[in-house]
């Protein structure tokens, strides 16, 4: 793929900023001490190390105190839950979602097999939580509740705080991933009800492979990475000094642009999704449009195949994704859209598109200006268009009465 290419995939990584580039490349060359180290080399190197947690807690409206640093989000989410876990042995109970990332929902399946009991809760059509199953599943043999601040797939935010309140009148600890919250909602951690928050600096335009977890202080953790006693002890092994000095300079430039770069990929995600609404016939939003991240909308194209639809996007540079890039290699529809009960004309037609502070209006019009021709070339080629279609509608229609 051509460096040139339009890319509106951000949901699944980002773009390194430059300035982040620049600000990283003197801890791979020149200050390469290690910042446990008893000399001024390596002192000022750890130096570096508290200014980035400074930067990423100031993000997140955190202590510094509270951060640590992790190789990204499926390592945070994994800390976390276990952390959890571990602090409370007596219970042995989780809740999380139907619509969770598969660092989430992998390790739950796992924890089933050693004894523990999992409740998915379901959403709605709209990517919805129905809060009134969350407090019937809620006992006092929770440990912990883990929700994901907002779907990668359709950018659903929940409604966290509200969850939060609920979860800590039982005693459980609220963990939420916050991955594709984290840069495009504003967040202050000093307000909150959540006990560990989660975070990946490649989804705000930081390299991949770093991230951190959030710790409220006075929340009992037992780290998942042990051996030397690096970062107060709770997670083992020589910091990635380049990685977190880049997080750090990412964070601080989240916290500059957020408020405008919102404003503007509103716009232009909500100029992209309404022009493909009007140009193209049997399409639709997928999950809540009233709560949802700036950048994102994720739009089902009936009688036909997202696969498709990507490949020849990709022929015109241009990238999107059909889900999850963590899921991708499945044959299976995506498990968000499953749980949201979408019909089968939809569900294998669904595209997500995600923005980011450096989409420009020309991109947008590009793909306003190809999609609508690739949507028919497909159709026309589908073997579910026309008079077809009508008979998967009344075949659907069967299944979804049985």
């Amino acid at each position: 793929m051509q460096r040139n290419c339009i890319y509106l995939d951000n949901n699944a990584t980002t773009k390194v900023d430059p300035a982040v580039v620049e600000a990283m490349m003197p801890y791979i060359t020149d200050y390469y001490g290690n910042p446990s180290s008893m000399h001024t080399f390596g002192g000022q190197v750890a130096k570096a190390v508290k200014i980035a947690r400074e930067q990423v807690a100031a993000l997140l409206g955190a202590d510094e105190t509270e951060i640590v640093f992790t190789s990204g989000g499926t390592e945070g989410d994994n800390a976390a839950i276990r952390a959890a876990l571990l602090a409370q042995p007596e219970k042995r109970h989780i809740i999380t979602t139907q619509v969770e990332h598969p660092a989430v929902l992998t390790l739950c399946k796992q924890l089933e097999t050693q004894g523990y009991s999992v409740t998915y809760l379901s959403v709605n059509q709209h990517g919805q939580l129905d809060l009134d199953e969350l407090d019937a599943a809620l006992t006092g043999n929770t440990a912990l509740v883990s929700i994901m601040y907002a779907n990668n797939e359709t950018g659903t935010v929940f409604p966290i705080e509200e969850i939060g309140a609920r979860v800590k009148a039982k005693g459980a600890i609220f963990h939420v991933d916050a991955v594709q919250a984290v840069g495009k909602l504003p967040l202050n951690m000093k307000n909150s009800t959540i006990d560990m928050l989660v975070m990946s600096g490649h989804k705000i335009h930081a390299p991949k492979g770093i991230g951190a977890l959030y710790i409220r202080r006075g929340v009992r953790f037992r780290p998942l990475i042990i051996g030397g006693g690096q970062q107060r002890g709770r997670r083992a092994g020589t910091e990635n000094v380049p990685g977190l000095v880049a997080l750090g300079k990412a964070a601080e430039l989240e916290l500059l642009h957020m408020e405008e770069a919102t404003a503007r990929e509103i716009k232009q995600r909500d100029r992209l999704e309404k022009t493909i609404l009007s140009l193209i016939s049997d399409c639709e939003v997928n999950g809540d449009i009233t709560q949802r991240l700036p950048n994102t909308t994720n739009i089902g194209f009936k009688y036909i195949e997202g696969e498709a639809i990507l490949l020849h996007l990709n022929q015109h540079q241009i990238c999107a994704s059909s889900g999850s890039a963590c899921s991708s290699g499945s044959l299976e529809p995506s498990h968000v859209l499953r749980a949201m009960g979408l019909p089968y004309t939809t569900l294998h037609g669904s595209i997500r598109f995600s923005l980011c502070r450096y989409t420009t209006e020309a991109e947008i019009d590009k793909v306003i200006e190809v999609l609508p021709g690739i949507i028919q070339h497909l159709r026309d080629l589908s073997p579910f268009k026309n008079d077809q279609a009508a008979w998967l509608q009344q075949h659907e229609q069967v299944l979804t009465h049985r």
